[in-house]
């Protein structure tokens, strides 16, 4: 990273001076109530449209979001920020702006430049004269939110500096080889260099709010504290860092957090910089929120302070006119996946594909947290019950996740090639049968046999078949892996024998790919592949939120999830009788491995003996449940959360 221009040398040390009386223009009464806002997130969802909370916050509060994946997609925070940002802007309008760093690549093709106005203009100006670089627009999202990315790199040379001062100020020691630390360093102080320098041009004294996103926005978090600048502050934990990796390494993680020591096992896996930044930010915030349940216990274990409020996340979701739209999108990307399925499976054997389910999970490739070990197992046993009672289903599970691979491999290409040449062959035949039949009916014959399948076209077809079969059995593995004798995956699957054997009912197909479009195999993108499958499986042992189930549920497919995924116990706390509106929970806290895979197991092998009308009702009352996570629902946690910012740094109460 090439250091920017120097820039001159500024008091950080030294908070401005706050006016006294906080708002006395902000136009709230005596008992802080402000004006309200007539659209109710009721209203919304009859319109489909984002609207306003029907208690909204302070209405001259100026809102500003922050976050690492501002407009830079790396993780599940940039779907959060992005998904949140219409309502967020149908909410706020002008008054809410998100803050990022800037990153040249992922600004050109999601940032729009713009000009500033009014007090965020003065304050660029400010930040401007202190030769620190800060890029103003719009996010090409919907509902194009205001954004200022900071230019970290170009303030590179101060790293020096700023590390000094976290030192001195905060007791936080970043090693020189940390570069992710280092990073979120230099944007953290520009980011408190900002709101400093709003503070001072803000004369009309206007409730300033700051909510930051995850660690690598906390150390912005820690400044303005430090400063004392008057800005109502909101931290929010998406994952604890130190969660993350303890999860990965401890089966019974959730049972042995009463005994971890978190500085001991920060310093164990030399991440304890960034969890001092984490604890820090958790800490100075007026507002301490998690996205789930499941984290808010977490989080007062490794980070010793307990949420104020729950902030869970939520999705875009496309209603639709008429339910018979949720089936037509469904058979139209099913009809794909079966031409991709026929293509790999039947050069080896076939099956009948109108008694074939799609089953599907998808996800980081964390083997164990994600649940891919419990969904394989379930797997494994679900094939031994199917032939067991000899249930006449064929089920086709995918693992779609990303791992490190040299290429598609060839005889899958090959199949799916070759596959694409007998279906144009069959396309030319039966479009010249076509002609063939109606010209012998215009001349008022039935034809013969041979006038519509010529010879030359039943040569071609049976070349065809012939060079179609394959000895060799499908690939449960549609890439060549960089270390296939080592992969977790493949591991459990050899374990477990599924090798897409002609007898076994349950077909397994490992894509170590993210999908898209344009891919030479399935040739879906995800939301199109989702609506084509069955059924969403993610029993994940440590999972946050959970954003795939819920993408499920918007897309009107049934979905197992966990009681250790924040989503999975937000449904059960907000929904009853789940299962039975398709969405199905295995629990997972207070069970063994053991008796999670069965329980898993009986909710696939159920859901293998419904008829099509079943499934079809089943998919219409998991779309009637959407719009409980539509963000029209999901920004009223916010909402709360800001207003207990409010009333905690200026003392606003607010009815």
């Amino acid at each position: 990273m090439a250091p920017g221009s120097a820039a001159p040398s500024l008091p950080l040390d030294q908070p401005p001076v706050a006016a006294a009386g906080i708002f006395p223009e902000a136009g709230i009464s005596a008992a802080g109530a402000a004006t309200p806002i007539a659209v109710t997130a009721a209203a919304a969802l009859s319109t489909g449209e984002p609207q306003a909370s029907s208690r909204p916050v302070n209405s001259q509060a100026l809102l500003f979001e922050v976050g690492w994946e501002v407009c830079w997609q790396l993780g599940g925070i940039y779907t959060v920020l992005r998904t949140k940002a219409a309502y967020m802007t149908a909410v706020w309008g002008d008054r809410y702006c998100l803050i990022g760093p800037y990153n040249a690549d992922t600004a050109a093709v999601e940032f729009e430049p713009a000009e500033p106005e009014g007090l965020l203009a003065a304050a660029l100006g400010r930040l401007q004269e202190l030769a620190i670089r800060g890029h103003y627009g719009h996010w090409l999202v919907q509902g194009k939110p205001r954004v200022l990315l900071l230019d970290y790199l170009a303030a590179f040379d101060r790293l020096g500096e700023f590390k000094y001062l976290l030192w001195k100020d905060h007791g936080i020691q970043a090693p020189d080889q940390d570069v992710d630390t280092n990073n979120v360093t230099v944007f953290g102080f520009l980011t408190s260099l900002f709101f400093q320098e709003l503070c001072r041009c803000n004369t009309d004294h206007r409730p300033l709010i700051a909510h930051f996103h995850e660690w690598m926005a906390g150390v912005g978090l820690l400044r303005l504290h430090f400063l004392k600048l008057p800005v109502a502050s909101v931290f929010t934990t998406h994952a604890t860092l130190l969660g993350r990796y303890l999860c990965a390494d401890r089966p019974n993680f959730y049972g042995q957090l009463d005994h971890i020591n978190p500085d001991q096992a920060a310093g164990q896996y030399r991440i304890y910089p960034r969890y001092c930044v984490e604890r820090g930010a958790s800490h100075c915030a007026d507002v301490f929120t998690t996205v789930s349940a499941v984290t808010a216990v977490e989080a007062e274990k490794l980070l010793r302070r307990k949420p104020d409020a729950i902030t869970p996340n939520g999705l875009n979701v496309q209603k639709f006119a008429a339910l018979h739209e949720v089936q037509t999108l469904h058979r139209q990307f099913k009809e794909v996946i079966h031409s991709f399925v026929a293509g790999h499976f039947f050069p080896s054997y076939t099956f009948d594909l109108d008694r074939t389910l799609y089953l599907f999970t998808a996800g980081r490739y964390e083997y164990a947290n994600k649940g891919l070990n419990l969904y394989i197992e379930a797997l494994a046993r679900l094939n031994h019950w199917l032939r067991s009672g000899h249930i006449p289903v064929t089920v086709v599970a995918f693992i779609i996740t990303r791992a490190a691979f040299k290429s598609i491999n060839v005889d899958v290409l090959r199949r799916q090639a070759m596959f694409g040449d007998l279906k144009r062959s069959c396309q030319s035949i039966a479009e010249q049968m076509g002609q063939n039949l109606l010209s012998a009916v215009s001349m008022g014959r039935l034809p013969e046999s041979a006038e519509l399948l010529s010879e030359p076209a039943v040569i071609r077809l049976k070349r065809g078949l012939h060079a179609w079969r394959a000895a060799r059995p499908p690939p449960i593995v549609t890439h060549d892996l960089w270390d296939d004798a080592h992969d977790a995956v493949l591991g459990q699957l050899r374990c477990c024998k599924l090798f897409n054997a002609p007898e076994d009912p349950v077909k397994v197909v490992f894509h170590p790919d993210f999908l898209t479009a344009t891919s030479p195999l399935l040739g879906l993108d995800y939301d199109q592949f989702i609506r084509g499958c069955h059924l969403g499986v993610f029993p994940s042992y440590y999972e946050p939120w959970g954003y795939t189930p819920m993408e499920c549920v918007a897309s009107a497919v049934p979905a197992v999830t966990s009681d250790l995924a924040g989503f999975g116990s937000y449904v059960l706390e907000h929904i009853s009788d789940p299962a039975a509106k398709g969405l199905f929970v295995v629990g997972r806290r207070y069970t063994t491995f053991d008796q999670a895979a069965h329980q898993l197991t009986e909710i696939l092998f159920n859901y293998t003996l419904k008829d099509r009308r079943g499934r079809i009702e089943l998919r219409n009352r998991v779309e009637q449940l959407s719009e409980y996570f539509d963000w029209n629902q999901m920004v009223n946690h916010y909402a709360h959360a800001y207003r207990l910012a409010l009333s905690r740094k200026f003392q606003i109460v607010e009815p």
